[in-house]
Order: structure tokens, then sequence, then C-alpha cells
């Protein structure tokens, strides 16, 4: 189950939001000066299709050192000033990562764009503020982490140039360390890991230190991403390290309970094993070994582990205990929670990487079988997958209805349960709660995905950062899909005003409450109660009660 989350997470880059490379959104020479704490910065002023309001970007600007030699597998430490003034109008590097994969899903996805360097050298972000903000106004912050299986992706993927022309806010993107430089962990105090967590931990306490600087107000901070980066925005809910640096938090497609993406140091051993085979280190001495390798032996480790197995750990100091057990104990930081997924989280993408061939003509249930007995997430028990087969399929034989169940079955266990699990932890813990269910299907992937895909992982995504509006897209949007864009845009960014998305001209969102009350986003929106409820049950009451009366008979036989 592991590497199939942290795959599906992955994919979530297939596209990039940004613009084209050339005259993105109509770059003009109007250079913003601005000074900040740590030195001067020179930025770069643009727009977005469809309006005629300018934003000042201001990119690269450093958060931390540069985890390089002692620094890495360490925490992050506070930038070093500079003295002159420093060119901000360019994206710096993403942090070290397998490219290659990025370059195979663009492909997949007919893409066009040109993947960014990659450095060790890493921790910057990015500051978009509309230009005609007026001077004595402080402005609400979005701070967004991107996705990409936390092994892959980074600020320059994500143009905010739409979003923060179209409503009223300042916006940061960061980058964080990936993959084996970001979550490697020896299970014990040497190498605890989290690394990549705690560089996020870093930039909200940089923008609490800096963002009035840039209009933001530090004081009204909404975190927000999507796929690896709603795991992120959940696991710093979690964390009485981020305690104070947010105050409301958006999760798309991700928490901290979905499965394998957050581990105890007990399991931390299978990816152990796995860097020291590919990198000719000795497991017993893996920390120091990994150390003194340079940043190019590094990228080659990084390839040679394909997707990259390192989860989030339990490490006593950013997660003190599992997810689960602080959610339950309602000892999380206390913010309004948007939460939600997409209609179809298995839909397209995680197959093909998968290489699950003959999707268009559908399956037979040997082959569901075959698939779920593969998954460790059963524990190798049979039962469990009867139990599965028995609830999702009955005695249905049509491939196409198998197919379909078999897509909703994996999008359930690994995005849909967790994700409404978790708005029932913070609903019960008193914090309001808004839920949705994302169900348009981009037109972008006309040609590109088979029909029976719905609305897959990653779709709301486009919409969420203004991207019919960035020139990329901008032919390939319909009129209609640039209202679900503002749409979107104006529902996030009500919440990072208020904590509650509802204003005027949209329809009422409701909180999810008892009734489990949720917006159906689509084309035109509408609420609803009780998502998958029969489902939901299935996987939180009745199959672990099957479970145990399965596992107690075999006890008794004993």
């Amino acid at each position: 189950m592991a590497s199939l989350v942290r795959m599906l997470l992955l994919c979530c880059l297939a596209w990039s939001v940004r613009g084209t490379d050339e005259d993105p959104q109509g770059e003009d020479n109007s250079r913003p000066l601005l000074s900040t704490k740590y030195g001067k910065l020179l930025g770069k002023t643009s727009g977005a299709r469809g309006t005629d309001r300018r934003v000042h970007g201001f990119l690269g600007i450093p958060f931390a050192k540069p985890p390089v030699g002692e620094l890495r597998f360490a925490p992050p430490q506070p930038p070093v000033p500079w003295s002159s003034v420093r060119d901000a109008s360019n994206y710096r590097a993403m942090c070290l990562q397998n490219t290659a994969a990025m370059e195979m899903i663009n492909e997949y996805f007919k893409g066009s764009f040109k993947v960014p360097p990659i450095s060790e050298d890493c921790l910057t972000l990015d500051v978009y503020m509309p230009a005609d903000r007026a001077q004595d106004t402080k402005l609400p912050v979005m701070f967004f982490i991107h996705g990409g299986g936390l092994a892959m992706g980074g600020s320059p993927m994500f143009d905010g140039s739409a979003f923060c022309a179209y409503d009223n806010v300042v916006l940061v993107v960061i980058q964080y360390r990936l993959g084996a430089l970001g979550f490697f962990s020896t299970g014990d105090k040497k190498a605890p890991g989290n690394y990549g967590f705690l560089d996020q931990v870093a930039a909200l306490q940089w923008v609490q230190e800096n963002i009035e600087d840039f209009g933001g107000d530090p004081q009204s901070v909404t975190i927000f991403g999507e796929s690896a980066g709603g795991v992120s925005v959940a696991a710093q809910i979690l964390s009485p390290l981020s305690k104070g640096l947010f105050h409301k938090a958006i999760a798309e497609s991700g928490t901290a309970i979905m499965p394998s993406l957050m581990v105890t140091p007990d399991k931390t051993m299978i990816a152990l094993n796995l860097a020291a085979n590919v990198s000719g280190c000795d497991v017993a001495e893996i920390f120091e070994c990994l150390k003194e390798k340079n940043e190019e032996e590094m990228t080659s480790i990084i390839k040679a582990m394909t997707f990259m197995p390192f989860p989030g750990t339990v490490d006593g100091l950013f997660l003190p205990k599992a997810a689960e057990e602080i959610l339950a104990s309602k000892e999380i930081n206390k913010v309004p929670l948007l939460i939600g997924v997409t209609e179809q989280e298995f839909g397209w993408i995680l197959p093909t990487m998968m290489n699950l061939s003959g999707l268009v003509d559908g399956m037979d249930k040997a082959m569901v079988e075959s698939f779920l007995y593969a998954l460790p997430y059963w524990n190798n028990s049979p039962s469990a997958v009867s139990l599965a087969m028995e609830e999702y399929f009955g005695d249905t034989s049509d491939p196409l209805e198998i197919r379909n169940k078999f897509l909703d079955l994996c999008g359930d266990i690994v995005f849909v349960i967790p994700a409404l699990k978790t708005a029932r932890y913070h609903r019960d813990a008193g914090f309001p709660v808004y839920f949705y269910e994302f169900q348009h299907r981009p037109s972008i992937f006309k040609d590109i995905k088979p029909d029976f895909v719905k609305a897959d992982h990653g779709d709301e995504l486009l919409f969420v950062i203004g991207g019919p509006f960035l020139d990329e897209f901008v032919g390939n949007s319909t009129d209609e899909e640039k209202e679900l864009s503002k749409t979107i845009m104006k529902y996030w960014t009500n919440f990072a005003r208020n904590g509650d998305p509802n204003g005027p001209g949209l329809a009422k969102w409701p909180q999810h409450a008892e009734d489990e009350d949720y917006l159906q986003i689509n084309l035109k929106q509408k609420a609803s109660q009780r998502l998958i409820h029969k489902r939901f049950v299935f996987w939180t009451k009745s199959f672990p009660e099957k479970m145990q009366k399965i596992s107690e008979g075999s006890h008794t036989e004993l």
C-alpha cells in the first residue's frame, strides 16, 4: 500500500498550472523593489487573463540556510542576510528529486512544460501580492504546500498570478525537502526524520516574521495544499511545533491518516534497507554514509529508489504520537478546516502509472482479487479481501461495473474514508468543518482520459489556482470552467478571511455537522449530505467488527 499511495500522490503533478515560460501572463518591465529584514528584493510584475489587476511576484526567497553539508538530515536554520539587491524575478531550483518521474507523467498528459532544474539548495518560497494594495492594508495570507508524494514537485510548478489577481490576498508558495533528503529516518534520535515537515514549519515562521513587508497579515494565515500537500496540511494541524503559526487550514485530497503516509519508528527499516541497497552503504552506518555523499551521488540514489518510500514518522517532536491518536485525543491546533476529495480519486492517473491495462474494456473479479491481494493493507488476510469483494461487487459479473466499483474501492480506502474520518475528528473536537466533493471533469482532458473517468485526483487544483486564466490553459477552458474557477477561488479566499467559505453570489455551503452536509462542486454547486455513507459505515464499523469476529474465531479454534 505504501508504494501505491505514494505513486498516486506523485501523480497530482502530472500537469502544471503555471503559465508558459515565454512572456508569462503579460509580464511588464515594472520591477517592484521591496526591503525585508534579510535584504532587498527586486521582483517582477505580471497579471492574468480576464482582469486588469497586476500582481507583484517575488520568487526564490530563501527562508532557511541551504540544507547542505552538516545541515543535511538536520532541522532547518534561519537564512543568512544578503547585502546587495537580490533578483527575485525567477524561480529557483526545485529540491532534489527524480525528475524522470515528472517527465514520464508529463508525457502521459501530453504536457509541454520544461522540468525545472533541481538542487539540494532549495529552501525558498515565492510571494505574490496585489500591485494595487493600499499601503496601510493587511491582506489575508494563503500559504500553499505542493503535492507530489513527499518526493516530487516544487514552487516553479505553480504560478500564483491568477489566484492573487482575482482575489485580494497574499499568496505564499513554498518548497521543502523531499524523498530521502526530506524524510529519511533511522527511527531513533540519530535521524528522527520529518525534515520536510520541519521545513514547512520554518517557512511558516518566516511568514510570521516577514509577511507584513509584503502587505500580508501574520494573524490571518491559511495553509492549503493538495494530495501530499493536503497530507502536509493535516500533519501541521497535529504538530505542536506549528501552534499559532496559522489560523485556518484547507486539505485537498490528502490527510495525515492515509495508509502508510505516516509511520511509527519501527516501520522505517523497509526504507532503510532499500536505501542501503541502492547506495552501497551498510545499513548500520547508513546515516553517516549518506551524509558523506555529494549531490550528484544523492541524485543517483534518489533515481534508483524510484518512488521514494520515505513517509512521515512519529518522531516525538513534530509528531508526538500517531496521527489518529492525536486526532482522537483532540490535541490538535484549533483551526477551522475545509477538506474534501474528488469524485473519482482513483480514476485514471494511478491505474495508468501502475500499468493496469484494459480498463476501457472493464475488469473481471479475478483481476480485482489479484490486485487486492498484492496490497499489504490487508495484512495478507483472505478474509479481509473477501469482505471487501462482497461489499463492493456482490454478484455482479458486468466488466464495466466491476471496473467502476474497483476504482471506487481504491479511492475510498486511500482518500475518501480517511478524509471523512478526519472531518469527524475535527467536528467532534469542536472546530468548524466544511467538506466538499469536486465533481467536474476538466475539458482539457477530453482527448487524454477515457470517457469513463470522472473528476480524477488533482483535477480541482487547476481551478483552485486559477488555471483557466493562465496562458497555458486559456485556450482550452470553457467559459463555464472559468466561472467555476472564479467560484472556487472565492470559496477558498472567503474561508481564508472569515473561516467560512460562504459569501454573496455563492451557493450556500453548510457546515459538516451531525447531518454531515457537504458541497458538490461542479459547474453548478449543490449541498448534499452523508457522502458514500453506506461505504463509510462498512469501513468504520462493519468491516472492523467482522474482522474482529473472524480473529476471535481463529483464536478459539487454536
